[in-house]
Order: structure tokens, then C-alpha cells, then sequence
């Protein structure tokens, strides 16, 4: 059986104390390791966390934004919640020192996998969330994955990112281009695009001119990495 380790270090990185460990536990366990072990694993708890992730992420949105419609929104969530969103707040917290992978997954680079690291991402919002209800979850969201693009040099990952998928092809140009500015001085909403050859791949809002740019190389990535743009 696995046993019951406590976990104080990583419970001071995302200022949640758990009241039943045995829920991060199986937050931080993997399917392998938990063949292995006779235990569970995070799947299940993942499954909440994604539904609890995005209830609280459309009210932070829908409160934030009150000039966007559905559509526009919904593009906004899915850059905040895309798996290298996840995944890039999950490093900050150093999950991947956490978890428990079997021998064949952490031979094969597992502690490293984006895939992984984010799901596990999620899967402790939604242990958070049976241990401390939705206000612990939510505070624990916002903190850590809402706000956490308003730094530029936190999205300067993804920026570059979405540069180095250009730079590998030949002849291809990739520009920013500010499409609206909506709103009282005090609270103006930026739109922003990004263009290859003159064709839109990506689109954010922001509070700012730099953070629209940097949701919209977040918007980009994201549809590269998963076919729905081809460069």
C-alpha cells in the first residue's frame, strides 16, 4: 500500500493547509505509480478539478469583463486553463517534485511531461475543493492561474514560445496588431491579434496593451499545438 506522507513544503507554496493529506496524496499520484502501489491515483480528482476550474475561471472572466460577449470569453478561458497554462503555473509550484510516478514513467521523463504536470494541476484544485469547499479553490485558482498572467515576464514563455514555433519554418513573419480599445480610461479592455503572413492565429484581451499580446501568443500556441492552426 502507499504510504501516508505529509507534504508541509508544498502546503506552504500554495498557502493551503490540508485538513486530510491522503486527498493531496492522491493528487500527486500517478496511474503507474499507484499499479504499483495498490493505490489510487489523480484521475478522478482531476476530473472535479476541471469542472471546478472552469465554474470559477467563467465567473472571474464574466465579472472581470462585462463588455465581452460569449464567444469572446470563451476564447479568454481557454488560453487562462490550456494545458501549457497549467503546466507553466504548476512549475512554479514545483508540483513535478511532488509526484508520485511509477519506475517505467519516471524513466521515460514523466516528472517533465507538460501533459502530466498540468492535469495534476487540476487535480489539486480539486482535492482543495473537497477538503475546503469552493472558497479555499477559488481563492487557490485565482491566486495561482487568474492572475498570474498580468506579469509579463510570466507569459514571456509563452511568447517565446510561439516565436521559436515560427522561427522553424522559412519565410514567415510574425507580428502583434492592437484591434480595439473598449472601455473608460480607468478601465479600458485592449484587443489584441497576432498575425502570420497577414493571417490572424491568435486573439486577447487584456487591461493592457502587453497583456492582450501576451493572451494572444497564448491563444496561438495553444491552436498550433493542437492542429487547429498550421504554420
Amino acid at each position: 500500500m502507499i504510504e501516508q506522507p505529509s507534504f508541509p513544503a508544498f502546503e506552504e507554496r500554495i498557502g493551503y493547509h490540508f485538513q486530510d493529506a491522503s486527498l493531496l496524496q492522491e493528487a500527486l499520484t500517478h496511474s503507474s505509480y499507484a499499479n504499483e502501489h495498490q493505490g489510487k491515483d489523480y484521475e478522478r480528482l482531476e476530473f472535479l478539478g476541471d469542472a471546478v476550474l472552469e465554474m470559477v475561471s467563467s465567473a472571474y472572466l464574466f465579472e472581470r469583463y462585462p463588455s465581452l460577449r460569449e464567444g469572446e470569453l470563451s476564447k479568454e478561458r481557454a488560453a487562462l486553463v490550456c494545458e501549457n497554462a497549467l503546466a507553466f503555473c504548476a512549475k512554479e509550484l514545483r508540483i513535478s517534485e511532488e509526484m508520485f510516478l511509477g519506475r517505467g514513467e519516471e524513466a521515460g521523463g514523466g516528472r517533465k511531461r507538460a501533459s502530466i504536470i498540468a492535469d495534476m494541476m487540476e487535480a489539486v484544485i480539486g482535492a482543495i475543493y473537497l477538503d475546503g469547499g469552493i472558497e479555499a479553490a477559488r481563492n487557490h485558482i485565482e491566486r495561482f492561474i487568474l492572475t498570474k498572467p498580468k506579469s509579463d515576464d510570466q507569459f514571456h514563455d509563452y511568447k517565446s514560445a510561439l516565436q521559436e514555433l515560427v522561427q522553424e519554418k522559412q519565410g514567415v513573419s510574425l507580428h502583434y496588431e492592437l484591434c480595439k480599445e473598449e472601455g473608460p480610461e480607468h478601465e479600458k479592455v485592449f484587443t489584441t491579434a497576432v498575425c502570420l503572413n497577414g493571417r490572424k492565429i491568435g486573439e486577447g484581451e487584456g487591461r493592457s496593451k502587453k497583456e492582450s499580446e501576451q493572451r494572444a501568443a497564448y491563444q496561438a500556441v495553444t491552436a498550433i499545438q493542437n492542429g487547429t492552426v498550421c504554420i
